[in-house]
């Protein structure tokens, strides 16, 4: 970009409301390919719980799951109004993201100056991960601009302080634990901030507020206290049943290492020379900043630190449940770019969007990492499909997996073969795996053909089916044709004439 179309650019840019180029931006961003990646296993796991009843909904949350209980609701009712394809389950995400991003834009108009702000929701709407997180049924883009949200109020609120503005806090501060519990560790980033206003007053806490409202401070950090009441009353009692159900729902979690924070960037940023450049420059706008600095480098530090101490105790360091302190770094970043010449920023913008290139059409292909390893399920989907005939059985092997094969074969088939070996689906159990038949010889007798799903390449799918379930179906059937489709192997099984 030269310095002449950039500095043209930065022109029209300055005579737009400061939220609405990132927001536009975003948006186009994130609905750019929506619907090219399939529904990945965990967004299979939102179509599952989505499409059940709120009464279904409430046995799931008692089995597992019910940190993301509230999402799965409010995505049953998204559902029902708009049914739930690909681009319909992603909506949601997508939307989310916009709104943080015109949000974030806000806050840094803030927090540093209107240039800052609109940096900053710019560099974070070209951000992969921003596409990654804004293009998936999960509650992750929500959770940001939630936190953008709550952070933005409580400026407000610390600026200009009423009961309508605490209140406007709190409500988002309470929807935000329902919708991330683990984003509620921002909430240590505000109670610093409002500790230092009530302290030293809110200039120290980067917070600039009208000199007449000094005599505020005293009553700052009592009602800030109020405000988070309705946080613990809704969102504690769900923590409480979120740690009972810690085993199941996070046994593929190891104990964190501290090389796991070097990979966090990458991880939030989806794209590591991305998140590499991110923190650069955000750290030159901590600098720049000196104690205007203080929220948004404690948003983004204190939830990373509180989460990797307890990830060293206890398994749940997981890189994307801290997606949302990426706009607050971007915040940062911001108020470096806004120190250079806006033609500059914008190279810089326009860079950060170049280097996210290869990882923006990855993340479009599968949604699956690595990249490299997608799973087709609507590939497998289309084989039965197309060979399907009336009487025919389905097994998947392994059921209880969370690449969670059944479900997608449904979602994509519609109408799939009897599950010959279920005895009570993933609905009635309450819970995302349905339960099979103890004795899978008893279940299949009767059957004369079964499409055979099995996660990985095998070029012999019967040998990779294990115990019971395997020794069945090696005894009583033969394999009449085998397909291979990325990360799934599809058998036609048929019963040996002798059976």
């Amino acid at each position: 970009m030269s310095e002449r179309s950039a500095g043209a650019a930065w022109e029209h840019l300055r005579r737009l409301p400061v939220w609405l180029p990132p927001a536009l931006l975003t948006l186009a961003v994130t609905l750019t390919g929506l619907g090219s990646a399939q529904l990945w296993r965990d967004e299979l796991a939102t179509w599952s719980a989505a499409t059940r009843s709120p009464g279904d909904l409430a046995r799931l949350a008692g089995t597992i799951d019910a940190a993301t209980g509230p999402y799965y609701l409010l995505m049953h009712v998204w559902t029902s109004v708009f049914g739930d394809s690909t681009i319909a389950l992603r909506v949601p995400a997508a939307l989310a993201m916009t709104v943080a991003a015109g949000l974030l834009a806000v806050l840094g108009a803030r927090l540093v100056d209107r240039r800052g702000g609109l940096f900053a929701g710019l560099l974070f709407a070209v951000l992969p991960g921003t596409s990654r997180y804004g293009q998936e049924a999960r509650p992750y883009a929500l959770a940001t601009m939630l936190a953008v949200l709550a952070t933005l109020l409580l400026v407000t609120a610390l600026r200009r302080p009423s009961w309508a503005r605490w209140s406007g806090y709190a409500v988002a501060v309470a929807a935000l634990g329902l919708i991330h519990l683990i984003a509620l560790t921002l909430l240590a980033a505000h109670a610093l901030v409002v500790l230092i206003a009530w302290w030293r007053g809110p200039a120290p806490a980067g917070i600039a507020t009208p000199a007449h409202l000094d005599a505020e401070r005293d009553r700052r950090v009592w009602r800030w206290l109020v405000a988070v009441v309705p946080v613990a009353l809704l969102a504690g009692p769900l923590l409480v049943k979120a740690r009972t159900q810690q085993s199941r729902q996070l046994n593929w979690v190891h104990l964190a290492r501290l090389d796991d924070l070097t990979a966090l960037p990458g991880g939030v940023a989806q794209s590591s020379v991305v998140g590499g450049l991110l923190v650069g420059v955000a750290a030159l706008g901590a600098a720049r900043l000196g104690r205007r600095a203080l929220l948004p480098v404690s948003a983004v530090l204190l939830p990373v630190l509180l989460l990797f101490a307890a990830g060293t105790v206890v398994p749940l360091w997981v890189p994307r449940y801290l997606v949302f302190v990426v706009p607050f770094a971007c915040l940062l970043a911001g108020a470096a770019l806004a120190a250079v010449a806006a033609p500059a920023a914008l190279v810089v913008v326009v860079l950060a969007g170049l280097l996210g290139l290869p990882d923006q059409a990855a993340l479009r292909r599968t949604h699956e990492w690595p990249r490299s390893a997608p799973v087709d399920y609507a590939g497998a989907a289309r084989v039965i499909a197309d060979g399907q005939r009336p009487g025919d059985a389905v097994v998947y092997s392994p059921r209880h997996s969370w690449l969670f094969l059944d479900l997608g074969i449904e979602y994509h088939l519609g109408d799939p073969p009897r599950d010959v070996l279920v005895t009570e689906d993933e609905v009635r159990r309450g819970d995302l795996w349905a339960a099979e038949c103890p004795q899978p010889a008893q279940c299949l007798a009767g059957t004369s053909r079964v499409w055979l799903v099995v996660s990985g390449r095998h070029a012999e799918p019967l040998a990779a089916v294990p115990g019971a379930k395997g020794d069945a179906l090696r005894t009583d059937f033969t394999v009449t044709q085998v397909w291979q489709r990325p990360g799934l192997t599809v058998a036609l099984l048929t019963s040996r004439p002798d059976r």
